[in-house]
């Protein structure tokens, strides 16, 4: 075992050298080293610009320099120091005396809306993935596109793999069928028209007009399941929502040799949907 030097008699003397009857000088660290007190400092600061920003926020018609000085505590050179980078960085913006917030502050703002929205989303999604014990998905359609919002699976029951883009197929698969039956018929044509109907697997509707007389035949709110015809070996159901104005639905999907329960598993999560609404309703806006 490694020995240890012990420390010297003398406080200012480097750690492992011979006691000098000399006094030692501090050695002055760097100025970036964490432990110096600089670094509370620049802490202090940012707590200071926090404390600034949340008052601006307090404030819809804005607020004087000297105000917010006083409603944080802060001395009014200070404010105005902290005030003039907050500007600066475009956190703030000044007009007339009086401080709003700024682009960069609201762009913050929208980003953690946008991140609870979606955690919101993602903790529905994973309820009825362990309810069910089947992947779960949620999808929307919008600006004439299809688009996934979110995916839930496990290691036991995974998700299909997108090895076509999901935007682009949405003839083949239970999620863009669903989404495209939802939608009137120049709505549907003007989709297949940019994204046409090609074959996928052996299962694939072979072409538009086929696909749309299965579109008008499908009852408006009962479950679309299609069973290979996007990726050989898996089966998939998706249940219609309507969110406003907004056609949206959640799927699922299991292995082929579990189709059995394909019809089931989809009336209990259609069951269920109410309950979620609400959850699902405020992802809309990601």
């Amino acid at each position: 075992m490694a020995t240890v030097d012990t420390a010297p008699s003398d406080p200012h003397a480097p750690l492992g050298r011979p006691h000098s009857s000399v006094p030692q000088v501090p050695r002055q660290a760097s100025p970036t080293s964490p432990e110096q007190p600089h670094s509370a400092t620049l802490i202090g600061s940012v707590q200071r610009a926090m404390r600034l920003l949340e008052c601006v926020a307090e404030h819809a018609h804005g607020a004087p320099a000297k105000q917010l000085a006083r409603e944080t505590g802060l001395a009014l050179p200070t404010a105005y120091h902290l005030l003039r980078t907050l500007v600066h960085e475009g956190y703030l913006r000044r007009d007339k005396g009086l401080f709003f917030l700024g682009e960069a502050a609201v762009r913050l703002s929208s980003s953690g809306a946008q991140q609870k929205r979606r955690s919101t989303v993602a903790d529905a999604l994973a309820q009825w993935r362990d309810a069910i014990g089947v992947p779960v998905y949620y999808a929307h359609y919008r600006d004439g596109e299809i688009e996934v919002l979110g995916v839930s699976d496990t290691p036991g029951n995974p998700a299909v793999e997108e090895w076509a883009d999901f935007r682009e197929t949405g003839h083949a698969h239970a999620i863009g069928q669903c989404l495209l039956s939802q939608l009137d018929d120049d709505a549907r044509r003007d989709h297949l028209d940019r994204h046409p109907v090609q074959s996928l697997t052996p299962y694939t509707v072979r072409d538009s007009r086929t696909l749309l007389r299965r579109l008008e035949r499908t009852p408006r709110m009962e479950p679309v399941t299609e069973r290979q015809e996007y990726a050989l070996g898996t089966v998939c159901a998706a249940i219609p929502i309507t969110v406003g104005t907004t056609a949206a639905t959640m799927a699922i999907s299991l292995p082929a040799h579990q189709a059995d329960r394909l019809l089931s598993a989809a009336q209990q999560l259609q069951d269920g949907i109410g309950r979620l609404l609400g959850s699902l309703a405020i992802s809309i806006s990601i």
